[in-house]
């Protein structure tokens, strides 16, 4: 079923061209991310898509099926700022939450028993009982426990969250959204990558997360200078159709030069005759003239700023402790930093990470203990909150601020402009005022002020929020090979588990527990001890059961006995099955590398359907 068809969709502001033609479909089941750089027109394409923005163009036209439930996620979305939390989440227009508030004007009116029924019945079908109950689970997952909090108080991160629950409430089966990832911390992550996985939901999706790419989308499209490319498969497949089609089109490019070359010699002793088979060459040779010359902007972010040296003595954290009021972020924290190190930091929103970054820097300052800074070191600090750029200064002029030149590797410099061209900001770009930027460009703009103060030990907190994916792998190469130390905090999966040797994992009520390995690792072993966990939970329930006479079953009904039952030989086939894949992973050296990818989806799969009932088996568990 055929859920999105756009045809000869355009889209223009002033003299920039964003897109032009573009067509697409989408349909039932598939799992669609578009890839582009910044600036180009990924956020406007999903507007039009949902109805925000008019499409442009001869012919132009959007069609989305009518009978589908569509739930749209923007980057930065509006709520009545007058209610609360709570009456934010209920202010959607499903039926569900058209029953419920007509079950709530009922009970106030009296003389109407027919209709009470009626609706009696219709709550019983729809669940509606247990509506109330799933919207504070879900706020409290999302980190929004304080439901009365009115929605004008809210930070655009909370705002973002609330309106991921918003949507998740609703069930739609087609979901537009646009950079769902931003504001979350990993567990939020991981759960939602996990819904958005489920087979039923078809999905057209901005996104940065290359593990999204890689383990929920089946179809990958590029915005490439105004046009789409469409590519089947996750994001590995995706790099290498890119890479082969860039391959042709560069050998086509080559032959069409060749073949210009040849033709405009032609052109210069064509005879003055004018047949008709010479016109047919001529047009031809204008046509083939402006294939060439439409060069395309393969432009791309370049970083080779050089740090100054590190000494002997980098950073160290000797007892340091912090605590504001009765919460403590940092208990007693002992730390010696060494070069070269990549230190990755995890842990829920509200832990304390950004407070310890700021301990480091010395922006706070400890309640007990020292933070001891090398004569040699020089910090270069990326905050979350820190971009503040003047809005009334033009780009060229924020650099300036910070330096004329700037030194590179073998004594070479660069100017303030030839570095913003680095960071592809033009020589016309350089001129437009800050607030004439995009949140991509700011950001890029932001982190070159960072890197201009030459420093040799970084702490970027979150730095991937709003950067494209090609300007991510350009920014991870560049701290590959950085001279010096660095810190990072980042929801984004891929970027640690390239990037971090070790991880400071933050358990919450200051406790820090430094882990040696990256963050799947990490995940991991997370993960075994919680299943490890819940069977010892299942096994105890069983026993207990067991020993009852006559069994209690509280207040389950027939239909959830049995299901728990079924629960309990479903678990036990999908364990089955996981330890003989686990088998084959640790058994066979010969498996082909198609088998590894394979077996590696299965054992995600499994993972997933066995937490799912797991959870499943103890709400119904605890319940009898």
């Amino acid at each position: 079923m055929n859920y999105l068809t756009i045809d000869n969709i355009s889209k223009t502001y002033g003299e920039k061209v964003l897109f032009s033609g573009l067509s697409l479909q989408i349909n039932k089941g598939q799992k669609v991310a578009i890839v582009a750089k910044n600036g180009t027109g990924k956020t406007t394409l999903l507007r039009v898509i949902a109805g925000r923005e008019n499409p442009e163009g001869e012919n132009a036209s959007v069609y989305v099926a009518r009978d589908v439930r569509v739930g749209y996620l923007e980057q930065d979305p509006d709520f009545f700022e007058q209610g609360s939390v709570l009456d934010a989440v209920f202010d959607a227009d499903t039926e569900l939450t058209r029953t419920i508030k007509r079950y709530e004007a009922l009970l106030h009116q009296p003389g109407s028993d027919a209709e009470m029924q009626s609706i009696l019945s219709r709550m019983d079908d729809l669940k509606a009982w247990d509506f109330e109950a799933r919207v504070r689970e879900m706020l409290t997952r999302f980190n929004l426990g304080d439901f009365s909090q009115p929605v004008s108080t809210l930070s655009g991160g909370q705002r973002k969250r609330l309106a991921l629950v918003h949507l998740i409430l609703t069930e739609p089966e087609f979901l537009i959204i646009d950079e769902p990832t931003n504001h979350l911390d990993l567990d939020m992550i991981e759960w939602l990558e996990g819904y958005l996985a489920q087979p039923g939901l078809t999905l057209f999706m901005v996104t940065h997360d290359r593990y999204f790419l890689e383990r929920v989308c089946n179809t990958i499209v590029e915005l490439d200078n105004g046009q789409l490319y469409k590519y089947s498969g996750n994001y590995s497949d995706f790099l290498e159709k890119k890479a082969i089609r860039e391959e042709n089109e560069n050998l086509a490019l080559d032959k069409g030069r060749k073949l210009l070359s040849k033709e405009l010699d032609w052109m210069r002793r064509m005879p003055q005759a004018r047949t008709t088979k010479a016109k047919s060459r001529i047009d031809a040779f204008y046509n083939l003239h402006d294939k060439v010359s439409n060069t395309k902007d393969n432009s791309e972010l370049q970083i080779d700023i050089k740090g100054q040296r590190l000494g002997k003595k980098i950073l160290e954290l000797h007892n340091v402790s912090k605590r504001f009021g009765d919460k403590s972020v940092l208990e007693p924290f002992n730390y010696k930093f060494q070069r070269n190190e990549r230190i990755g930091i995890v842990g829920p929103n509200g832990v304390g990470k950004s407070s310890f970054l700021r301990l480091l820097t010395g922006e706070l300052r400890p309640d007990t203990g020292k933070v001891v800074q090398g004569d040699n070191t020089v910090f270069g600090y990326y905050s979350q909150d820190g971009l503040h750029l003047p809005d009334d200064k033009r780009v060229i002029d924020v650099i300036l601020d910070i330096a004329e030149y700037i030194p590179l590797e073998k004594g070479q410099k660069l100017t303030a402009a030839q570095l913003l061209e680095r960071f592809l900001f033009n020589r016309k770009q350089q001129l437009v005022y800050v607030s004439q930027l995009s949140g991509g460009e700011k950001r890029r703009l932001y982190l070159l002020t960072v890197l201009m103060r030459n420093p040799n030990f970084l702490i970027l907190d979150e730095p991937t929020n709003d950067l494209d994916v090609i300007s991510l792998n350009v920014l991870e190469e560049f701290l590959l090979e950085f001279p010096g130390c660095i810190l990072i905090v980042s929801h984004d999966r891929f970027f640690l588990d390239k990037l971090a040797q070790h991880l400071f994992i933050f358990e919450g009520e200051g406790r820090i527990k430094d882990f040696n390995g990256d963050y799947t690792e990490y995940r991991e072993i997370q993960k075994e001890q919680e299943r490890e966990q819940r069977r010892q939970d299942r096994s105890e329930q069983q026993k207990i059961k067991a020993a009852q006479k006559p069994v209690v079953v509280g207040g389950l009904s027939p239909e959830e006995r049995k299901e728990l039952q079924r629960l309990e030989k479903d678990i036990l086939k999908l364990e089955s099955r996981r330890k003989e894949i686990e088998s084959r992973f640790s058994e066979q050296a010969d498996l082909s590398a198609q088998q590894i990818q394979d077996l590696s989806q299965e054992l995600a799969t499994l993972n997933g359907a066995i937490e799912a009932k797991e959870m499943r088996w103890m709400e119904l568990a605890e319940r009898a």
